[in-house]
């Protein structure tokens, strides 16, 4: 029959093997936990590059987007200039003459080519008094 000291050395083998059966799959497993965590990392690395790239694509886009306005800003342009005060003013004038003739908007805006806002403007300011007066009065008998 075996003595106590032989059941402790095969109880202290038996322990020894259980614990490294059991380091081993405890290895095994945290090998195995790095590794699915590393190709998520590698997979959402390769997402952000993609990300970036598009980002970098749009810049460019962009830069060379703003290099022709800026080229456009440059350039004179080619649509023609306001027409200045002076070459204006004779429409304006021969108005100015016609209100203070008395000649009703309709006709400032078919003879001097003025929009209607612009002819009751003229012939507001420049009209005389009692033109506006009586036009007034006939506006509300006609009423």
């Amino acid at each position: 029959m075996p003595s106590l000291e032989m059941w402790l050395i095969a109880g202290r083998a038996v322990f020894l093997i259980f614990s490294f059966a059991l380091a081993a799959v405890a290895f095994i497993r945290w090998r195995r936990a790095t590794s699915a965590q590393t190709d998520k990392l590698l997979a959402s690395h390769e997402v952000l590059l993609h990300r970036i790239a598009d980002l970098e694509a749009r810049i460019d886009a962009t830069h060379v987007t703003l290099s022709k306005l800026g080229e456009r800003l440059g350039r004179p342009q080619q649509t023609p200039a306001v027409p200045s005060a002076a070459s204006t003013s004779p429409g304006y004038q021969i108005a100015i003459r016609l209100a203070r003739s008395g000649a009703a908007r309709e006709e400032l805006v078919s003879k001097c080519g003025l929009s209607i806002h612009e002819a009751e403007l003229v012939h507001r300011l420049h009209a005389p008094k009692q033109s506006t007066r009586q036009a007034g009065r006939n506006r509300s008998h006609a009423a």
